[in-house]
């Protein structure tokens, strides 16, 4: 019986070690057998635009004014945002805007009060 992993993409129990690497012959997929640090710690740190780390429920200022696709709608600079939620994906941030409703930002247009 071997002791060696199975294949992560095709689950391929035929995976066999090169070097620091584990290969599978059936769809030729490599992956170190050390764990990395960004496979072990999944949660991605989210980062406003001065470098200060956000969390859900975080007060936000956006810094840039922010025009709203389909809509003649503006974010204006300056405008708060209270108790964010933190969301994987390009927009990261899910929030609610006075005025404007429910709407996703990206954490570079904003900083933390």
């Amino acid at each position: 019986m071997s002791t060696l992993p199975a294949c992560p993409k095709c689950a391929s129990e035929y995976t066999y070690e090169d070097g620091a690497m584990f290969v599978c012959p059936e769809c030729a997929h490599e992956w170190p057998q050390v764990a990395t640090a960004d496979d072990t710690d999944k949660a991605r740190v989210i980062k406003d635009s001065n470098g200060n780390i956000l969390q859900d429920g975080d007060t936000v200022t956006v810094i840039k004014d922010l025009k709203l696709k389909g809509s003649s709608l503006v974010v204006k600079v300056g405008t708060k945002v209270k108790n964010i939620r933190l969301v994987e994906g390009d927009h990261d941030i899910d929030c609610k805007i006075d005025g404007i409703g429910a709407m996703s930002l990206k954490s570079e247009f904003v900083k933390k009060i």
